[in-house]
């Protein structure tokens, strides 16, 4: 059976609008998924995939990816869902309750 990957913005069911929902930011590593949910880096304010048990502010959920970046060979430019959107949860990687509080902070609901 072949699986197709999540589409840029699918996960998103309404954002404000123009480009007031979505910010550019950087990616700081790893292979990431449209639709991964992104902490943000304290030290050096890069976003990398969002992880519950880290303590370098990545531990913090603060947006969603909004398409595929491959930061494995360096840092990259990336497109976020960074506040006020609705977003739909059954296509987000790295989400959990924790996430789904934070990201209400940002006025990113989860449905």
């Amino acid at each position: 059976m072949l699986e197709e990957a999540i589409r840029n913005g699918e996960m998103i069911i309404s954002e404000g609008p123009g480009a007031i929902s979505r910010d550019t930011v950087t990616i700081g590593t790893g292979n990431l998924p449209a639709g991964q949910v992104l902490g943000k880096v304290t030290a050096t304010g890069n976003y990398v995939a969002y992880s519950s048990g880290a303590t370098d502010g990545s531990e913090v959920a603060a947006a969603i990816l909004y398409a595929p970046a491959d930061a494995s060979g360096g840092a990259v430019d990336a497109v976020a869902v960074t506040r006020l959107a609705e977003i739909d949860s059954n296509v987000l990687t790295g989400l959990d309750d924790s996430a789904t509080d934070q990201l209400a902070d940002n006025y990113i609901i989860v449905r």
